[in-house]
């Protein structure tokens, strides 16, 4: 009996390497399926201004990834903060909104989201050579690698309120998931195909450099200049530019909008 256990468990094991990701799919397909929370549109429609411009099937599609995105991650209270549906369903709506039009992997790697009442302190270990020190920052909101999001709900609802100012910090962080979908968080997600990585690159490289020249001539119009901090910053604020300022920058910066578009599967310029 003893024997046959022990060779039944690499038997098992197989077995789910095998079909865990079908029985993952048909899982998540039966519960998009399934009628979104009563309150889900209304709470929408009143924070997220995204939302009303977005095109009735994409948001019938938000729908259904925002039941399989509360079904799969947790939400966590800090600092007294309590967590509402109105909480949930606003940050899992915004989310959702980077899974249209494609198979998602809603965001893996991670399943807590840590919600504060509003811009909190955070601690970061900073190195000078061999000297180490921590320093104190405020925050809206993080993403850390293989770990939680953490946001300030307060920072969330300014950022949905308004949805022509390029500030977003749930897309912004969400954004960084993606980002480490793809071998570590480099400003590179996981692209639809291998032919795409070379033009990604490039036109990246480019509209980053000039991101630099606008900043410095101060004619920066589009992205925030916080996305000069490193590839990973700037792919997340052309995210937040893409879905909140798309017809500036498919005006402005047409190579970029047109990466985005074929990234997200998504033409915000034409929602209305």
């Amino acid at each position: 009996i003893i024997f046959g256990l022990i060779m039944a468990v690499p038997l098992l094991v197989l077995a789910w390497l095998l079909l865990g990701p079908t029985i993952r799919r048909w899982r998540r397909e039966r519960i998009r399926r399934q009628s979104p929370p009563t309150s889900l549109e209304a709470v929408l429609t009143r924070n997220v201004k995204l939302y009303a411009s977005m095109p009735q099937d994409l948001r019938q599609q938000l729908h259904g990834h925002v039941n399989v995105f509360l079904e799969e991650k947790e939400f966590i209270g800090c600092a007294g903060q309590e967590i509402t549906e109105e909480i949930r369903y606003t940050i899992a709506g915004t989310a959702c909104m980077l899974l249209l039009n494609r198979e998602p992997s809603y965001f893996p790697g991670f399943t807590s989201i840590l919600v504060y009442p509003d811009t909190y302190q955070s601690t970061e270990v900073v190195y000078d050579g061999v000297v180490e020190r921590e320093e104190r920052s405020t925050r809206a909101g993080e993403s850390w690698h293989r770990g939680p999001i953490v946001l300030s709900w307060g920072d969330v609802i300014r950022g949905v309120e308004d949805a022509t100012d390029g500030v977003n910090v749930v897309l912004h962080e969400f954004a960084h998931k993606l980002d480490e979908e793809n071998a570590g968080t480099n400003g590179l997600p996981a692209l639809h195909a291998d032919s795409h990585y070379g033009e990604w690159a490039d036109v990246l490289g480019k509209e980053y450099q000039a991101l630099e020249k606008r900043v410095r001539r101060g004619e920066n119009k589009v992205l925030d200049d916080y996305g000069l901090e490193s590839p990973p910053e700037f792919f997340a604020v052309a995210t937040e530019s893409f879905f909140e300022k798309p017809r500036a920058m498919k005006s402005r910066l047409p190579d970029l909008y047109e990466q985005l578009k074929r990234f997200y599967c998504v033409d915000p310029a034409s929602w209305r």
